[in-house]
């Protein structure tokens, strides 16, 4: 798989999951903008020069590559740090991955820690996606990967800017890819599974977070993520579009969309009644459509080996 002559911008590609894209874009033949800021995971400055060196280490090793620290967070900085990577030519390949954690239950998650994350999360992600779709579309070539997280298709506790920023950027992905479908532009979702920083934060405090953490540390590096990356944004790829998928370490999977699983009618088409309502909520408890509540590190600590088989894998 090629990326031969791309230019490939990176967001947050200086550390973890995105430092692996970043070399593993390089070294498929892009040219590589790793753009990160350098901050902690809560957002706090920490290595302002951390997207240079990643970029000389790529140069280093045979590959194209700058660094750039602007931060896509506001519109203007989103378009400074696209002027940037334009001077190397017109942006074929936009992965954002730039994220900070700022977790708090939400009857303590101050207004202004809500705003940092949507801001870095959400906002920065669709201000490079509506700057880099324009040429995109003239083009009629382009691909766009972001990288969500399951806390925002399933939920975990305490992650209500988080889970919310990720939720809104899978929503984001579907709905670019469908305004972008006639162009010849591809727009997915990535939930990654892989240790990196952003696991360590997660607490030891109950077996199930035993398990989960088990089943990424020594066992799902970035670099699975990584080739996923890869694929999506190779010509081979170009009718997968829409879609969010996952991969931990040898496991890749491809998530359901919301649809209607249990539907139920009422006998008087003019409208629903209270008894009606009842029948209707007893019959959907009994069958078991109606979603547990449960943390996506619940879910995700569990063997989800026999929920799909890879139909095509003796072709």
């Amino acid at each position: 798989m090629s990326v031969e002559g791309k230019v490939a911008l990176v967001t947050g590609g200086g550390r973890g999951i995105g430092l692996s894209i970043s070399h593993r874009l390089a070294r498929a033949g892009a040219t590589v903008v790793v753009n990160d800021t350098g901050v902690t995971i809560d957002g706090r400055p920490e290595d302002p020069d951390l997207a240079f060196r990643i970029a000389e280490e790529i140069r280093g090793s045979g590959g194209r590559a700058i660094g750039s620290a602007k931060s896509a967070a506001t519109l203007e900085g989103a378009k400074a740090l696209m002027a940037e990577a334009e001077a190397l030519g017109p942006v074929e390949i936009l992965v954002n991955d730039a994220a900070i954690l700022q977790d708090r239950m939400v009857f303590n998650l101050e207004p202004a820690s809500w705003d940092a994350v949507i801001a870095n999360n959400l906002s920065a992600a669709f201000y490079l996606t509506r700057l880099v779709s324009t040429g995109m579309r003239g083009r009629m070539w382009g691909r766009i990967v972001n990288i969500i997280s399951s806390a925002g298709l399933i939920g975990n506790r305490g992650q209500a800017g988080y889970g919310s920023a990720k939720g809104g950027l899978t929503s984001l992905s579907r709905i670019t890819a469908l305004d972008l479908a006639r162009y010849g532009v591809t727009v997915n979702a990535i939930a990654p599974f892989a240790h990196t920083r952003v696991t360590e934060t997660i607490p030891t405090s109950a077996p199930w977070l035993v398990d989960y953490l088990a089943t990424i540390k020594g066992v799902a590096p970035a670099e699975s993520v990584a080739q996923l990356v890869l694929f999506l944004c190779s010509r081979r790829a170009r009718i997968y579009t829409g879609q969010t998928f996952g991969v931990r370490g040898k496991e890749l999977f491809v998530f359901s969309q919301p649809r209607p699983v249990g539907v139920q009618s009422a006998p008087d088409a003019a409208h629903v009644d209270a008894e009606f309502l009842e029948r209707a909520f007893d019959a959907w408890e009994e069958s078991g459509v109606l979603a547990p509540l449960e943390t996506d590190l619940m879910l995700m600590s569990r063997d989800l080996s026999n929920s799909g088989r890879l139909r095509r894998e003796e072709r």
